[in-house]
């Protein structure tokens, strides 16, 4: 019995996790994302990072580079896939089909990570039982005044104050990775992955993100409206799925105390809501930058 429980023991502390990076001309922010992989804690176990470069045309794929005898030197891999084809979902694919992971985590290569989370989600993620995990989304500060006030009202809305958003980084297990094939080619696929969960399925550990959100009232716009039609777009392929969104609604007295107590980032938050209304948006995947 005890010899039964060390080896299990041993098995959850060796296996590996997948960190994988979609990236694709992120020279300005790829560093620091790799230095907060760098910074995790020694309970984060065996790490495999897979960075899949989709037809970057900057110093992405050079600036990663410089970061792998680093990764060596902890005992971990840093994996380099340059990926001709532009798309994220084309990136997420050739990546996801290198990585043998127990765990699975996605993240954005603009987010930078508390040092513990990665050890957490493992301690979640080690079991048979398919799940989906997340750590504590925080926004990165801002530099434009308008994201900062959109920002503000919208860590106030109850589906963000309720948890495991996932925006930026989300992790599965393998048992939970095994309920789809490839990821389809759609706008939003942290939104797919989510909902392939339900609540009871989806864990928000303590640990924090740093995400940030793009900067100025066009960006925010053009992003938000990309959001919207990635939501609608699942809406029309997938609807068996969709009831297990279970955000908590946006009532009316949420948003007559929301006006209250924050007048100024509620009217920027209502200016670029009428504004994703009043044109179409463009095809294709747009992070706003």
């Amino acid at each position: 019995m005890a010899a039964a429980a060390d080896q299990d023991n041993q098995e959850r502390e060796t296996a590996l996790i997948n960190v994988i990076i979609a990236a694709r001309n992120e020279e300005a922010y790829i560093g620091a994302c790799l230095e907060s992989l760098l910074g995790q804690s020694d309970d984060a176990g065996a790490v495999e990072t897979i960075l899949a470069a989709n037809a970057c045309t900057d110093r992405t794929v050079e600036v990663a580079r410089a970061y792998s005898d680093r990764f060596a030197a902890r005992g971990w891999t840093l994996n380099i896939v340059e990926v001709p084809e532009p798309g994220k979902v084309n990136a997420l694919n050739a990546a996801d089909q290198l990585a043998a992971g127990r765990a699975l985590v996605f993240l954005d290569a603009d987010v930078r990570l508390d040092p513990d989370l990665l050890a957490q989600l493992r301690d979640v993620l080690m079991t048979d039982r398919p799940l989906y995990a997340t750590g504590r989304l925080q926004v990165a500060p801002a530099r434009s005044w308008v994201t900062r006030q959109y920002a503000r009202l919208w860590v106030q809305l109850p589906f963000v104050k309720g948890g495991a958003v996932g925006a930026g980084l989300f992790a599965l297990n393998r048992a939970g990775r095994d309920r789809w094939a490839e990821f389809p080619a759609i706008i939003s696929d942290d939104t797919f992955v989510r909902l392939q969960f339900t609540p009871g399925e989806r864990i928000e550990v303590t640990a924090r993100y740093h995400w940030p959100m793009v900067e100025g009232f066009a960006n925010l716009v053009r992003v938000r409206r990309r959001q919207d039609d990635g939501v609608r777009e699942i809406q029309r392929l997938y609807p068996e799925i969709m009831d297990r969104e279970a955000k908590a609604p946006v009532t009316g007295a949420d948003l007559i105390g929301l006006l209250l107590k924050m007048p100024v980032p509620f009217a920027v938050y209502a200016l670029v809501h009428v504004a994703v209304r009043l044109r179409r948006s463009r095809d294709g995947w747009d992070r706003g930058r």
